[in-house]
């Protein structure tokens, strides 16, 4: 688990000395060196793997590439991971995008490919111990579902046609990746985390579309009336579960979610739910009051105060207990 520490203030605090500071600040220097190498190496094989997709000339060359990078890959993975670690990464990864792509166009994106899409990130990003092919199995997963995401003219594009499912799923998953993390070696715990996490943003997201348009439940719909066409019908038929159900869950589970944060110092736990919480305020206030300098005003001011009552509430935690502190000088 990465925690977060301010280290100038813990030294001038006297709880850390000078030592301990400068040895944690040469052990974080390592780590983000580290972070700098995989991020330049996940725009490095993204940018590869598309390059490769679009110059190809044939589907199954694409997959015939991403199976022998694959293997490439797999090879100097059992060689020394000092000397060949980041070259087995690298080539695992572009093999691993350039067969999902192949696949993905082989299929044109059905269900079946999408599956086999799934299982080969998730198995690549367990022998990479890749948090790139981590999180790209996890939205792959959402792609089953329908879940969707595109750009068209200066406009970005967010679909989900299974909010509740969504949710549900994800909500699921989220949390046995927690539970699993605490069980795992370092490497594991960190992809599990990672899978978590990108599980946390579809959750929210399938909350998103919820409180603006409902839950349609086009594949329960499809289900009950053994009829595939119905997982493509957008009418004007009322929603089976509508928005507003959506919306006070969204919110609850947002106050749930940040309590916990704090309680368990989960720094990234707690960012994530005050963006949401902002996305949520935001979203609902101006889609009920409308767009307006008075409406800008008042929701700027209660977000304020939301954020002080936050403060103090953090601060109040942050204090030790008085029983605590008189024990500690008794004991002194």
């Amino acid at each position: 688990m990465k925690i977060t520490l301010d280290l100038s203030k813990l030294v001038e605090e006297n709880k850390l000395s000078p030592a301990e500071a400068e040895r944690l600040r040469g052990l974080a220097a390592g780590d983000t060196f580290s972070l700098a190498i995989n991020i330049l190496v996940g725009f490095g094989v993204v940018a590869v793997s598309s390059g490769a997709l679009a110059l190809a000339p044939k589907i199954s060359t694409v997959i015939v590439i991403g199976v022998v990078l694959l293997a490439l890959g797999l090879a100097f993975t059992r060689r020394s991971k000092e000397q060949w670690g980041l070259l087995a990464q690298i080539c695992l990864v572009i093999g691993t995008l350039l067969f999902c792509g192949g696949v993905y166009a082989l299929g044109e994106g059905s269900l079946t490919a999408m599956l086999v899409i799934t299982a080969t990130l998730a198995g690549a990003a367990i022998v990479a111990r890749s948090g790139l092919l981590t999180a790209a199995a996890v939205l792959a997963l959402a792609a089953c579902l329908g879940a969707r995401a595109g750009y068209i003219a200066a406009a970005y594009i967010l679909t989900i046609y299974e909010p509740t499912l969504t949710i549900v799923l994800f909500g699921l998953l989220a949390l046995a990746m927690y539970y699993l993390s605490k069980r795992l070696a370092a490497d594991y715990e960190r992809l599990a985390l990672m899978a978590a996490r990108t599980c946390v943003f579809m959750v929210n997201f399938g909350f998103w579309i919820g409180s603006l348009w409902g839950d349609h439940s086009l594949l329960f719909t499809a289900l009950l009336r053994s009829d595939a066409g119905a997982l493509t019908d957008l009418s004007d038929r009322p929603p089976l579960i509508p928005a507003l159900p959506f919306v006070i869950g969204w919110a609850i589970l947002l106050f749930a979610v940040a309590i916990w944060a704090v309680r368990e110092n989960r720094r990234w736990v707690l960012n994530i739910a005050a963006v949401f919480l902002a996305i949520h305020f935001y979203t609902q206030w101006f889609e009920r009051l409308g767009f307006n300098p008075v409406t800008v005003l008042a929701g700027g001011l209660l977000v304020l105060g939301f954020a002080l009552v936050l403060w103090k509430f953090n601060k109040r935690l942050a204090e030790p207990a008085p029983g605590a502190a008189r024990g500690e000088l008794n004991a002194a």
